[in-house]
């Protein structure tokens, strides 16, 4: 473990190696881990102003299931980098998948208007298990100020 029970140095850009994964004890049970950041944050690449996404991944984990601190502090290095929306979601994704190759996972990125439109941003690797019991994300889309 590179983070847990340590004092960690906040990453200045994101990179797989960021993540740690710990030994899943519970393999072939088809459970759910929702990992939820509802503060994210990254930079728009034209304009260099902050995005902000409500960010929510579903997985069943495998042999593997990723460190919370190590994970947070993977969302946190990409508060100075400048990628488009799409980008951003999909390559969040694709690293926890990459570091942990679950048995099924998939991203919501609720990403909060940019010139008054919300762009929402969905991917995952394959259809679920027919026995797993996957629960809505619950993210409320946006519908401006009330």
């Amino acid at each position: 473990m590179k983070h847990l029970g340590k004092q960690s140095k906040q990453p200045t850009s994101p990179n797989i190696k960021i993540l740690d994964k710990v030994k899943n004890n519970n393999i072939g049970s088809n459970y759910v881990i929702r990992l939820t950041q509802p503060e994210f944050t990254c930079l728009c690449p034209i304009t260099g102003q902050p995005d902000f996404a409500h960010i929510v991944i579903d997985y069943i984990p495998n042999k593997w299931i990723v460190e919370s601190k190590s994970l947070k502090l993977f969302f946190n290095s990409y508060r100075d980098s400048k990628s488009f929306h799409e980008n951003t979601t999909i390559e969040i994704v694709q690293s926890i998948n990459k570091l942990l190759n679950p048995v099924w996972i998939r991203i919501g990125g609720y990403w909060y208007p940019r010139g008054g439109i919300p762009i929402d941003i969905f991917w995952q690797n394959k259809n679920p298990p027919k026995s797993a019991w996957i629960p809505e994300q619950g993210v409320t889309p946006y519908r401006g100020r009330g």
